[in-house]
């Protein structure tokens, strides 16, 4: 290895101070994935586009979010048979744009009751302005909780 290019490494480590919770550091000026949506939380939609199951082209569509660390909750009004639904069955790779943040995801509905309570109270919470001890409106009640991890794209 050149010396220069050892020295820009270690110039660049250097400056790295801090880490995400899985040890990987962070560089100056770097954010982690839940620190850019908490500053993009209050975003009134994202655009999600999942990959058509039967003609394989991308489909886009705009959709309400919540956020949680470095996930996005969705509720399906449609339940199973939204199409974009239907469509992260077969591949539950999505791509997710949040203003002008473009995010790489993986989609799966969710089956686990409390990420399913914390999902009907972010969004109600948001769209709706639900809060603790109200009952939840007809949509947050019955649509179907998705979750979407996301990495930069």
């Amino acid at each position: 290895m050149s010396s220069t290019l050892t020295y820009i490494l270690v110039k660049s480590l250097i400056n790295c101070k801090t880490f995400d919770k899985y040890g990987v550091q962070l560089c100056m000026g770097m954010k982690s994935v839940s620190e850019i949506l908490a500053g993009l939380k209050t975003q009134d939609y994202c655009y999600l586009t999942t990959k058509g199951r039967v003609s394989g082209k991308p489909h886009r569509i705009e959709i309400w979010f919540g956020v949680d660390g470095d996930s996005i909750f969705l509720l399906s009004g449609g339940g199973e048979g939204s199409d974009w639904v239907k469509n992260l069955k077969v591949d539950s790779n999505v791509q997710v744009r949040i203003a002008k943040q473009h995010f790489t995801g993986v989609a799966e509905i969710v089956s686990n009751a409390d990420s399913d309570a914390m999902a009907r109270r972010l969004l109600a919470a948001k769209y709706y302005g639900w809060s603790e001890g109200k009952k939840f409106n007809d949509w947050a009640s019955t649509a179907l909780p998705v979750k979407i991890k996301l990495q930069p794209a």
